[in-house]
Order: C-alpha cells, then structure tokens, then sequence
C-alpha cells in the first residue's frame, strides 16, 4: 500500500474525515494530491498552489510532512482550507455556538428586513442564528470563530433535511429568482423547521469523532496571488519544491456567483452580486486571462528550486489547454514537459450544471527539471 493511503480510508481517520470538509466547485481529488505530492516531494519540503481552492493540495501534503503555502481569492475556499488544515477544539467550538445562538433573538424583526428568498430558504430560528452569527463571528482572526463558520458554511444549503437550507443545491447556490419560482413549482413553499442550536452542535460532534488531522503548520494566504505572490518572491529564503495548482478555466464557471450565499455569511451582499474584479467573475477575456497565468506562473517560477516539479490540471478545450502549455513552457523553459489526458469518468461538475464541454475532461501538466 502507498504510504499515503492509511491517511485517507473513508472517514475513518481523522485526515480523512476532514479532508472533505467544504464542498466547492472544481475540486481536486484527495488521493490524486495525495499520489502527486509522494511522487514529486519529499518530506519537510514545499509545496505551492497559488489557486487554492478549498485547499486540498496544501492540506495532502501537510497530512505528509510537507509545508504548504496556498494563496485563495475566494474567502469560502479559504474558510475551508484554514478550518480543516486547523480546525479549534471541539470544547470551543460548542461554547462558541451556544453563545451565538443565546443571542439569535436580538434578531427578531432584523429577519423581517430580509429579502423574499430567505423567507423561503430558512425557517425563522436559522435565520436568526444565521444573523447572529453572520454579525459576531470575527472568523478571518480567530480561530474558533473560523471553525465555527466553517461548519455552517458546509451546511447552509443543501439537501432538505441534511443542511440548514430548503432543498437546494449543496455544491453552488442556485440563482436568487429561480429558487423561488423553483421551490414553489415543487411544493417546497415552507422550509424545513430546524432548532439551529440542536442540528450544529450534531454536525460538529461527528466531525470531531475521530479527532482532529495531524498536519504541518502551512501557510493559507487570503488574496488575489498577482498580489500576493510577488511579496513571497522578495522572501529569498523559502524556495518551493512542487507547484500543484488547478488554475481556473477560461469561461467555464464565476465562482463569486456560485457561491453567492455563503458569501453573504461572510459579509457579502443578500442577492448575487456579479464582481467588477476582473479576477473575480467567470474570466470571459481571453486577455485577461492569459495575463492571469502568466503573471501567476512567473512569479512562482522565481521561488521554485532548481530542481523542481510543477504540476498543473486544466480544461481539455482548445484555448484554456494551449494557453496554458504556452505560458508554462515561457515560464519555465528549461523543465521538460509530459501532458497527461484525464477523461472524466462520471457527470462532471459542468456537465451537472448545465455547462458542457465539446471535449469533457481534463489535461494534466508535468514539468520536471
């Protein structure tokens, strides 16, 4: 057996069961991180992945003695890559629900203020607990406060009875208009009633039934990485051994949309709200995009080793792959590169969301030196 299979058996292990905290769009499997990462590393070394995601890569390889640095520009992504890689203690966690539950009924008539949608999404003693936290938790410096809206972001919508929501969709919010008219076609006028107190503190307990993941202390960095990797380049003493990244693809998905709802728990607005960030929404300038990828990929090419691994899984369609070889063979001219086709084997998440692809799969990038 690989080394790093114990790691990952189910949830039978604490690594394991927390692996899979936060569902988010395009993720990277853990047991391919986990093969990359044994293959192309060795332990006490670095790893890079400046678009983190939930942070799957920095999280395999710090289950595996390695160091992590991964750069998020979506605050869900990065709650659920600092609360898994970290997650507070459980004893904490539960003092910290009970407080902010105590004071759900200071929300009252603020849940009156609240557009038509949540009316029909959340019974009126969630989305009091929802206000309640959504107001005092300080979850970008602290921890608990962190963990604590880790959870309720992976169980604010979902399948009815299984999440805090009405029947939705658990891995992207659906559209603010469609839900409604949706929920009504269905027979889905009134959601579910749920005591906010009694349903978390169960989904924390069981998480926490195995323990929390023994991991290396990595870095999880909230941000635009145009920005922030230039200020890594100026640290001349941390040197990157493998750069394992999922860049996102050309016009496929906005990721701020799809998660427009766990964004309004972090502050966001209470409808979609399309981003002016050009860094932010579905990337349909191919101009922009490519200035994206070649920035990123030139500055990670001056933190890498000498001898390094980089490692980069893309779209299989046309502009997104060759863009991409392009910019890492600029980058990183004297790797030697092997491209690996991956088929999907299943729906894939664009095919389930009514974005399809004339070629469905994807390209992996290996380039060594």
């Amino acid at each position: 057996m690989n080394n790093y299979k114990k790691y990952f058996n189910g949830y039978s292990t604490p690594e394991s069961r927390w692996s899979r905290f936060g569902p988010y769009y395009a993720m990277f499997p853990l047991e391919f991180a986990a093969k990359v990462i044994t293959n192309h590393s060795e332990k006490g070394d670095w790893i890079l992945d400046p678009f983190l995601g939930r942070g799957t890569s920095v999280y395999a390889g710090s289950i595996l003695e390695r160091k992590g640095l991964g750069i998020e520009i979506n605050p869900v992504g990065w709650v659920f890559s600092v609360v898994k890689l970290n997650p507070a203690p459980i004893k904490d966690v539960l003092r910290r629900l009970k407080e902010i539950c105590s004071q759900k009924e200071e929300y009252n008539k603020k849940i009156l203020e609240l557009p038509e949608f949540y009316d029909y999404c959340f019974c009126d003693e969630v989305l009091k607990f929802l206000l309640s936290a959504k107001d005092n938790l300080n979850w970008k410096e602290d921890l608990v406060d962190a963990t604590l809206m880790g959870f309720i972001l992976v169980y604010l919508h979902g399948k009815i009875g299984s999440n805090l929501s009405n029947q939705m969709q658990k891995t992207k919010a659906m559209g603010y208009d469609y839900s409604i008219n949706w929920w009504i076609e269905n027979n889905y006028s009134e959601p579910p009633k749920i005591n906010p107190y009694e349903f978390m503190k169960k989904k924390v307990n069981w998480r926490y039934k195995k323990g929390r993941p023994q991991t290396e202390e990595s870095e999880i960095e909230l941000g635009d990485s145009t920005v922030i990797l230039p200020e890594i380049v100026d640290d001349n003493n941390r040197k990157f051994s493998l750069l394992l990244t999922s860049p996102p693809y050309y016009g496929v998905t906005d990721y701020f949309i799809d998660q427009w709802l766990r964004l309004w728990m972090l502050g966001g607005s209470a409808k979609p709200n399309y981003s002016s960030d050009k860094h932010k929404g579905r990337f349909s300038s191919k101009e922009n995009y490519y200035n994206l990828l070649d920035t990123v990929f030139s500055n990670a090419s001056k933190v890498m080793k000498e001898k390094s691994a980089i490692y980069v899984r893309t779209d299989t369609r046309e502009f997104t792959f060759k863009t991409t070889v392009n910019i890492l063979k600029k980058n990183f001219p004297d790797h030697q590169m092997k491209i690996e086709g991956k088929p999907y084997n299943s729906r894939t998440q664009t095919e389930i969301f009514g974005q399809k692809s004339n070629k469905p799969g994807e390209m992996d990038i290996v380039l060594k030196k």
